[in-house]
């Protein structure tokens, strides 16, 4: 069976299963992220735009796990892109999360209206990265374009692209440039709760191929797409705020997909972008103010 780290590109372990914690309300976010880490869990993502790192960093205060224990991983906001608002905005994250040093620092978004400065903000990360305030840097959201214009103007090699990935939407053709670059997929959505958001368009939770795997193992349809992925390779984040659900996520290292039961995984895609369209991201549309610390 896969082991429960991924080994980035500089060497640094990561958890491959974590918990996430995007549109978690503040006023639950802490305890959720406390019951996580109680349970085993080892690395928590966030992001600035999430409004709740300062709850993740009072739920891990909580926890009583040692800082050295636990993979803390968030994203820059679009609207702290350039060389110097994202070096604040590392400042402003670190301050609500309450660490000195983040294991993992994403941009969340290509900005690609204005993708000077979107470099300008991932030469910021390079820059924590070389001053050891983070341990690792990457990028989220970005498709094959625009990872081939950060590879060919900065310097260090993202870690990791979180996207969107789930049985209904598998982007195989950007998987294979992560490949290709040493870059970890990390799946964002990876239950594909995204599908049930779309009204009338039926949800891979209750897909029947999914159903028919998941008795054959004793587990559920969301046990069974987390394993998928981590049998592949994948890194998840798979989020909620009920203490049964978040512990049934995390019992997915006890069995083992077969070939075939991967292979009819794999033929559900659909080729659907459950989310927005990475290029749709503007500043006009979408950019927000970040909250000092």
């Amino acid at each position: 069976m896969p082991k429960n780290t991924i080994t980035l590109n500089n060497g640094v372990e990561m958890p491959a299963l974590g918990l996430g914690v995007f549109q978690t309300p503040p006023d639950v976010t802490s305890a959720a992220v406390e019951e996580a880490l109680r349970l085993g869990y080892r690395h928590i993502d966030t992001a600035a735009a999430y409004l709740n790192e300062r709850e993740v960093g009072e739920g891990f205060g909580r926890s009583g796990v040692a800082r050295d224990d636990v993979f803390i991983e968030t994203k820059v906001w679009i609207s702290d892109y350039g060389y110097d608002a994202t070096l604040h905005a590392f400042d402003k994250s670190a301050v609500k999360l309450g660490v000195d040093q983040l294991d993992l620092l994403l941009l969340h978004q290509p900005l690609t209206s204005a993708f000077d400065r979107t470099l300008d903000a991932y030469r910021a990360l390079e820059k924590l990265l070389a001053d050891g305030r983070v341990r690792a840097i990457g990028v989220s959201n970005f498709m094959p374009e625009h990872l081939g214009r950060l590879l060919a103007e900065t310097s260090v090699v993202p870690a990791v692209n979180q996207i969107e990935f789930h049985p209904y939407f598998q982007q195989t053709e950007l998987e294979q440039v992560h490949a290709q670059n040493g870059i970890v997929t990390q799946a964002w959505s990876p239950i594909g709760g995204i599908t049930s958001y779309r009204g009338g368009e039926k949800s891979t939770i209750d897909d029947p191929t999914l159903l028919d795997i998941a008795r054959s193992h004793g587990k559920s349809a969301a046990q069974v797409m987390l394993r998928w992925h981590l049998q592949q390779g994948r890194s998840v984040i798979p989020k909620s705020t009920k203490p049964a659900r978040i512990a049934e996520n995390f019992d997915v290292f006890d069995f083992e997909l077969t070939t075939e039961q991967l292979a009819a995984i794999d033929a559900l895609n659909t080729g659907v972008r459950g989310g927005p369209e990475p290029d749709s991201i503007t500043l006009e549309a979408f950019g927000m103010e970040i909250p000092e610390a």
